[in-house]
């Protein structure tokens, strides 16, 4: 079962070699809040003028991610995603915001989310139009970067609809060509994968690196447990062909936290935090802050799971056993001692019999075979606090359905015989 960490570390120093996006950002997973998941294209205000897509929306967004504790949290950006666009470009070819919607325009939103300590996102797309009928960049990518450079933009999401997606691997570099000439730093989220394997074409992970802060795999996320357990499955699938390219500065994407929103219970909203923390995912919530309950925002908040994410090594975990309808994730992280690896480790259950599964596994069976032991802490409870393992002690552990046990497994030191980060 451990073999693949070998292969896994084998491919990372080889990746090193790519010429990679040379803009310096996202050297951790971004996190932040994007209007889609929960607020789609709702363009009515005056029938919904809580949830259209306004300058409203994300002036709030931007205040409850700071009163609410989010941006203390790690959360960064504020991001609009399709839909802020007014139907036709103004008389110089340059993209403009509904007049109604945003009638202080883009960059005095991006002061406001500025303001807050906060950085702002915006959605374009590589087609014609974009994915809801707007303005897409194809014909206008030198004049489209330049226009988000001068509204101070510091994240651009572009989609892929109303393209030919054979023409990607070319029309995704170049725009983000033009948006590194502007001199502004902004991350660069691609959707190429997604279209490319729709109709059959492989990737080209290596252009993805080098080009890509990090790029959309698979279908839209909706926001349900079918679709989130759709999504895990293709990860651990691909993960094989695709873990590897991820790490500091390019990431794959599992599309979008639904915790806080309407299609799963607290369970699979941990389920989905600890296998996102694990997959090294970019943490980009899409719900109501105003009105999450605390149950979910203390998942979002969770700072011991945060950490597993934002882990500085990079590294993607992978899907290592499926026994009794357990799902086991493990991830190398820091800290190491002289010869291993720390380990978040989640288990989750596709079981749906009603009652908490009792899943027992020694450490040594899941790879982990420092003799010193790992200090072992459960990450959504305290049962396993601070909890001494060596490799053949049994771990125990009850998963409730569809719901998962996240821990920590923090590798001690051969040396001291203490946890390698005690002082």
């Amino acid at each position: 079962m451990a073999t693949w960490y070998v292969g896994a570390f084998i491919v990372m120093t080889s990746l090193k070699l790519v010429e990679c996006l040379n803009n310096g950002l996202a050297l951790t997973p971004p996190m932040g809040w994007l209007s889609w998941e929960r607020y789609r294209c709702i363009t009515d205000c005056d029938l919904y003028p809580d949830e259209c897509i306004s300058e409203w929306l994300f002036r709030n967004v931007s205040d409850l991610m700071v009163s609410e504790g989010y941006a203390e949290a790690g959360y960064e950006y504020v991001i609009i995603d399709d839909c802020w666009l007014a139907k036709t470009r103004d008389e110089n070819g340059r993209l403009q915001p509904d007049p109604d919607r945003f009638p202080s325009g883009i960059k005095a939103l991006a002061d406001y989310i500025h303001s807050k300590g906060l950085k702002f996102g915006i959605y374009e797309d590589y087609g014609t139009k974009t994915c809801a009928g707007y303005p897409g960049i194809i014909g206008h990518m030198e004049t489209d970067a330049e226009t988000f450079a001068s509204w101070d933009v510091d994240y651009v999401k572009l989609d892929g609809c109303n393209a030919d997606p054979k023409t990607m691997d070319e029309g995704y570099p170049r725009f983000g060509r033009k948006l590194n000439k502007t001199g502004r730093p902004m991350v660069y989220s691609c959707s190429w994968p997604v279209y490319q394997e729709e109709i059959g074409i492989a990737p080209n992970f290596t252009a993805l690196v080098e080009y890509c802060n990090l790029w959309r795999n698979y279908d839209d996320i909706d926001d349900s447990w079918a679709s989130l357990t759709d999504i895990m499955d293709y990860f651990a699938r691909k993960q094989d062909s695709i873990a590897d390219y991820a790490g500091p500065g390019h990431w794959n994407d599992p599309d979008m936290l639904l915790i806080g929103n309407f299609g799963l219970s607290v369970s699979q909203a941990e389920t989905q935090m600890a296998v996102w923390s694990i997959l090294a995912a970019p943490l980009i919530m899409s719900t109501d802050l105003a009105n999450i309950s605390p149950e979910f925002k203390t998942i979002l908040q969770n700072q011991r799971v945060i950490a597993i994410n934002q882990d500085p090594l990079g590294i993607q975990g992978r899907r290592v056993l499926i026994d009794k309808k357990i799902h086991v994730w493990l991830r190398p992280i820091s800290p190491m001692n002289e010869n291993y690896y720390s380990y978040a480790a989640a288990f989750v259950s596709r079981r749906y019999d009603g009652a908490p599964y009792a899943y027992n596994i020694t450490v040594n069976a899941l790879g982990l075979h420092n003799p010193s032991g790992y200090l072992v802490t459960d990450l959504f409870s305290d049962s396993y606090k601070q909890e001494l393992m060596v490799p053949n002690s049994l771990l125990n552990v009850r998963v409730k359905p569809s719901g998962v046990v996240f821990l920590l497994m923090e590798v001690v030191s051969e040396s001291t015989k203490k946890p390698v980060n005690s002082s």
